[in-house]
């Protein structure tokens, strides 16, 4: 009996080895698609090559990483997608929305595993079953946006508002939720509202202008990539005209917003990039690895408008908003983060 108990022991080691000598040296081709050049999404797809370069390197094995960008281009996002089939890659990473969507259509056939980023409120949008169980080969990380604490935010910094802006692309999936919670917020406060809208950035630009027109006391933006794209071309007249522009994400106060709230997007690729070793790696199955979400407590301001907008110095602010964020952050104007 012990001869055969030896057996089955020794029998399991040599098991477990050759498992482990077959993960060891593997190579995991992954096709990532960014769905438009801007500071939050570029952090993201930065931060999952520098992850999986790091996982690759502690698990001895490579991920041979193909990035792409449709610049918001539907046609262009296609032809990436069918690329990285035709390509035989094991997994694919859409970043934002609109490009797990594509990505989730074209994979109902073939199941390739893709892992989302930035993808607001993924139940809404119908790209899972729900975010504990998303019930298919999609799954990955959740930008999703606390609307009512920025809103708090507006009038904790100044409580006499009496018009809020509400600006953003109508087309942007992952603006719709936000946008809602802050007309009901609004109604529910008996504050007015106006809602301003673009698609392209001269478009944005002549928004911006007409809600600089219409004498707003504040603008909210959720995590909308459209005007994430425009922000370096608006900044300067938000601030010129007093405005305070209230954003979902740390860069838009990187590219001159007043101030940014949401999730750490550096954080959000990292893992981003943990959940893709997960099922390549580990063998996790995507239907029930749930959707990861964040802890949405932290405010940038950006410091080089901040007392000309508000009156305010940083410190000020800062000392305001500390009871109702988990963090309050500075940072100055520029194009990318270092």
């Amino acid at each position: 009996m012990k001869k055969i108990i030896s057996i089955v022991m020794a029998l399991a080691i040599v098991l477990s080895l050759t498992a482990v000598a077959f993960a060891d040296g593997e190579t995991y081709k992954v096709g990532i698609c960014n769905y438009v050049d801007d500071a939050s999404l570029n952090q993201i797809v930065e931060n999952i090559q520098n992850q999986l370069a790091a996982i690759g390197e502690e698990k001895g094995v490579t991920f041979d990483v193909s990035v792409d960008n449709c610049n918001a281009d539907a046609t262009v996002m296609e032809q990436i997608i069918q690329n990285f089939i035709a390509d035989e890659v094991d997994l694919m990473v859409g970043v934002a929305t609109p490009v797990a969507m594509a990505m989730q259509a074209d994979t109902e056939d073939n199941q390739i595993p893709v892992i989302f980023s930035a993808v607001s409120d993924p139940e809404a949008a119908g790209i899972v079953e729900s975010n504990d169980h998303p019930g298919a080969n999609i799954t990955g990380t959740s930008d999703y946006l606390d609307t009512n604490a920025v809103m708090d935010l507006i009038f904790a910094q100044n409580p006499d508002a009496k018009t809020i802006g509400l600006l953003y692309d109508i087309g942007q999936d992952s603006s719709a939720t936000p946008i809602a919670a802050a007309k009901e917020y609004l109604d529910a406060k008996g504050v007015e509202y106006k809602e301003y809208n673009g698609t392209t950035v001269p478009e944005v630009q002549l928004a911006v202008d007409s809600l600089i027109a219409d004498g707003v006391d504040a603008v909210f933006t959720p995590s909308d990539n459209t005007i994430m794209t425009a922000e370096l071309s608006i900044y300067e007249s938000l601030a010129e005209a007093g405005i305070p522009h209230y954003t979902g994400a740390d860069s838009f106060a990187l590219n001159g917003a007043f101030l940014g709230y949401g999730v750490d997007y550096a954080n959000l690729g990292v893992e981003t990039a943990n959940m893709i070793a997960q099922v390549l790696v580990d063998g996790a199955d995507p239907a029930e690895l749930p959707v990861m979400t964040f802890d949405n407590g932290t405010a940038t301001i950006n410091t080089d408008v901040c007392e000309q907008i508000t009156g305010m110095t940083f410190d000020e602010l800062a000392e305001l908003f500390a009871p109702m964020c988990t963090a309050v952050k500075g940072i100055a104007t520029a194009e990318e983060f270092e």
